[in-house]
């Protein structure tokens, strides 16, 4: 008697007995895919919370775009695990010179607004190019700096990679954008230190940075409202009616934040939150409606997501077959890092204000999809760890 069942030859699937260990889809990091997805989720229950009210004709007017940026953002996330990490050294520069021309071309033809040409809009989506150059430029970084590994980096090849590094951090500090700008940075010294670069190179790289923004604060190319935003912070009990704007809502986020005590006042309960008191909430300070409506216990629970998200990125990069990927993972730990602790810092207002979103959870589709390129990058360096 014959049996279908066990004549039937394996497939080599996921799963299957002739699926060897290297085999790229039986070493996806759920672990590190668990709290982007938690982080997702919590954002747009916290961008509902905060906008419902804005909206007359639809109150889920935020959320649902938030969704639909949340579902393309997964779908980009997965195309770029699936795709060979190792093929981008080889086209890391074609990358980068596409992010050069996009934010050459949002100077000259994108969308202004508040003084400032940062996106190309198109009709009710924007398109910020910002966003994508950071992981053009980090892939660049780390194709540039393992094509040979040096103890002690020369000075020559420093100087290329700071090429690479001030092109498009000075495109960005033009329009300007200050955060992300510094995000960039933030990104490519991690991308340095681990390729051996010296203190004195690194020392270098915070002088030119402190002095190229200097000299765009000098020239007028800094709006006058980023200006402000500064003064703001360094005066925080300035009763000026010229910052009244920029203290109030750093003010009304600090007290979201503390009013929120151990547990929050309850989704939808939160007087400042659901009451029209903090400007863009959605994105500049979603952490606010959190903490005052879960209060230290949410908040505590997003930075132990963002605290497991980093940790498995580190280990992705300590456990990374070659120098490439361990680059790569290094400057998306740095700039994912300095983002939560930009945003949460504005919130607390122990940073400036400038913008700069809350990985995965402010309202935005491009942060979302960089975010997503970036996490997408280092599933497919763990997931080709053994091949």
């Amino acid at each position: 008697m014959a049996y279908p069942i066990l004549n039937r030859r394996p497939q080599g699937r996921l799963g299957n007995i002739r699926s060897g260990p290297g085999d790229p889809r039986r070493n996806i990091d759920w672990t590190m895919l668990a709290p982007v997805v938690l982080l997702g989720i919590i954002g747009a229950f916290a961008i509902y919370s905060a906008t419902y009210w804005k909206v007359d004709a639809d109150p889920y007017w935020f959320a649902v775009r938030q969704v639909t940026f949340l579902i393309a953002s997964a779908v980009v996330l997965v195309i770029v695990m699936a795709f060979d990490y190792q093929l981008l050294r080889e086209r890391a520069y074609f990358l980068y010179g596409c992010s050069v021309i996009g934010l050459l071309m949002v100077l000259s033809v994108g969308a202004l607004k508040g003084g400032a040409r940062l996106s190309f809009d198109f009709g009710p989506v924007a398109f910020q190019p910002a966003e994508f150059a950071k992981p053009a430029v980090l892939v660049a970084l780390a194709a540039y700096f393992s094509e040979s590994r040096e103890e002690d980096m020369s000075y020559s090849k420093f100087i290329g990679g700071l090429v690479l590094v001030g092109i498009p951090t000075a495109l960005i500090i033009v329009q300007p954008d200050l955060g992300s700008a510094f995000v960039l940075i933030v990104g490519s010294l991690c991308v340095l230190v681990m390729a051996g670069a010296r203190l004195r190179y690194l020392a270098l790289i915070s002088v030119l940075t402190v002095g190229t923004v200097a000299a765009a604060v000098v020239a007028g190319i800094v709006d006058r409202y980023q200006l402000k935003r500064i003064t703001a912070f360094i005066n925080q009990n300035s009763s000026d009616k010229d910052l009244e704007k920029y203290v109030f809502q750093v003010r009304y986020a600090k007290r979201a934040v503390a009013t929120g005590g151990w547990f929050g006042k309850g989704y939808l309960k939160a007087p400042l939150t659901n009451g029209k008191f903090i400007p863009v909430q959605q994105s500049d300070f979603i952490f606010s409606a959190i903490a005052e409506q879960f209060g230290m216990i949410g908040g505590g629970v997003v930075l132990g997501l963002y605290g497991l998200l980093l940790f498995r990125i580190w280990r992705v990069g300590h456990l990374s077959k070659d120098l490439f990927g361990s680059y790569i993972c290094a400057g998306i730990f740095g700039v994912i890092l300095w983002h939560v602790f930009q945003n949460i810092g504005m919130t607390m207002g122990i940073m400036p204000v400038t913008g700069v979103p809350l990985p995965f959870v402010s309202y935005g589709g491009s942060s979302l999809l960089s975010f997503a390129i970036m996490v997408g990058l280092v599933e497919s360096i763990h997931m080709r760890r053994m091949r």
